[in-house]
């Protein structure tokens, strides 16, 4: 855990969970409330798009994986998907850059009640230990399932490997302090960020 506190700065909560269980959506939900989040997935997105900080590192590890619009996501995915050198390869390009944009928000919401970290892989990465307390997104399998295999260009295989790489949804919500349910609807989902927001800065 970390050594957030009154004299140190906000507390931090981290959002986990698994493909398809609305994390995203969560995370909207924690911004109206004016809770500031940090969204490690579009940090990436945005260092690997158009002009991009990373592309020329990514570019010098996998050649022909960019071009003039950022990361040709299917060619470096090809690259990466499965080959856990070349995942390792990638990573060590990629993680001190989000270590640092990270650094740079906390700097920025020094004033805040409670920040947000946004991070889809908390447990499997270790990052348990950068944030005060977890809060996992959770919704039944079968409406996971539906709600990936709703994606363009998903397939049962793809969300099966994906699913292989990720801490089993029961095991996130047992080491989690907080569990938020996304099987009910937007208002309910709503209504206990909201609950949540007001026990964590009262």
């Amino acid at each position: 855990m970390t050594q957030s506190g009154p004299d140190i700065g906000p507390p931090i909560l981290g959002l986990t969970g698994s493909i398809g269980m609305g994390k995203s959506t969560v995370a909207a939900m924690f911004q109206e409330l004016g809770v500031p989040v940090f969204d490690a997935d579009a940090q990436v997105r945005a260092m690997q798009g158009p002009g991009g900080t990373l592309l020329r590192a990514i570019e010098a590890e996998f050649p022909g994986s960019t071009h003039e619009q950022g990361v040709r996501r299917d060619v470096l995915g090809a690259m990466v998907f499965g080959n856990q050198d070349n995942l390792a390869r990638l990573e060590a390009i990629v993680h001190p850059a989000v270590q640092q944009a990270r650094e740079a928000f906390l700097a920025a919401n020094t004033d805040a009640r409670l920040i947000v970290f946004d991070i889809p892989l908390l447990f499997e990465k270790g990052a348990a230990g950068i944030v005060d307390q977890i809060a996992v997104v959770s919704a039944p399998a079968d409406m996971q399932r539906r709600r990936v295999l709703a994606r363009p260009g998903m397939t049962e295989e793809k969300f099966d490997q994906i699913l292989g790489l990720q801490l089993p949804d029961a095991e996130k919500r047992a080491r989690a302090d907080f569990v938020i349910d996304t099987g009910t609807t937007l208002e309910e989902t709503a209504a206990q960020v909201k609950a949540l927001v007001e026990k964590l800065t009262a």
